[in-house]
């Protein structure tokens, strides 16, 4: 398992990465989860990817895309103040130059089918540890997020518990939580899986990997 990092200006080299990224949320949030979101072509979309963010993409032996999220600056537009203020106490992201905000984060759990002593799947740990790097090395601190308990739960049992931003509230079909993460070394030990290291590529990125 490894992490592919796709910065804005890599979207045309890894675009086949990309279409599969499209396709799998199309087949989670759309299809397991049953999530009101927009598919076109196979493909699930929203006006965020428009902000050029950069993308993690956890692959799987053969570059199959098991796992995917996207990164993009809290200073703005972001999902949670634009899309899901209900779930902010203060009704607005009191964001900062060192917070990220993470949204889209799925894994293909057909693909991912190892799974570490606390039950997660692999490619969950390594995009884990992938967005903690990431942001380290991107001098980010804090990464905030929109999600449900029931992967406020899967946080919690990585060892990388969230701090709340507001109360849960129902959105759709599924309960909401907005919170915010620290990105540092003690959590990048943390949820860090074994053999997961970091590799430079020719174009000067970084290929991250987890045996």
């Amino acid at each position: 398992m490894r992490i592919l990092t796709v910065a804005p200006d890599q979207y045309e080299r890894h675009r086949n990465d990309l279409r599969q990224m499209h396709r799998l949320r199309a087949a989670v949030f759309g299809g397991r989860l049953a999530w009101d979101v927009s598919i076109a072509a196979g493909e699930e979309r929203d006006q965020y990817d428009d902000c050029r963010p950069t993308y993690l993409l956890a692959l799987a032996d053969g570059g199959l895309v098991a796992g995917c999220v996207r990164l993009l600056p809290a200073s703005g537009p972001t999902m949670l103040e634009q899309t899901f203020p209900q779930l902010l106490d203060a009704g607005s992201l009191r964001h900062h130059s060192g917070m990220v905000e993470s949204s889209r984060f799925c894994v293909d759990t057909s693909l991912a089918s190892q799974r570490d002593a606390s039950q997660l799947h692999l490619a969950t740990l390594t995009l884990f540890a992938g967005i903690i790097e990431w942001s380290m090395a991107s001098g980010y601190s804090e990464i905030v997020t929109a999600t449900d308990l029931r992967f406020e739960r899967i946080l919690k049992r990585a060892g990388w518990p969230m701090r709340r931003l507001g109360e849960p509230a129902t959105i759709g079909n599924t309960i909401a939580i907005a919170g915010c993460l620290p990105a540092d070394s003690g959590s990048f030990k943390q949820v860090c899986p074994k053999g997961y290291h970091s590799t430079p590529q020719i174009d000067g990125s970084l290929l991250r990997s987890a045996a």
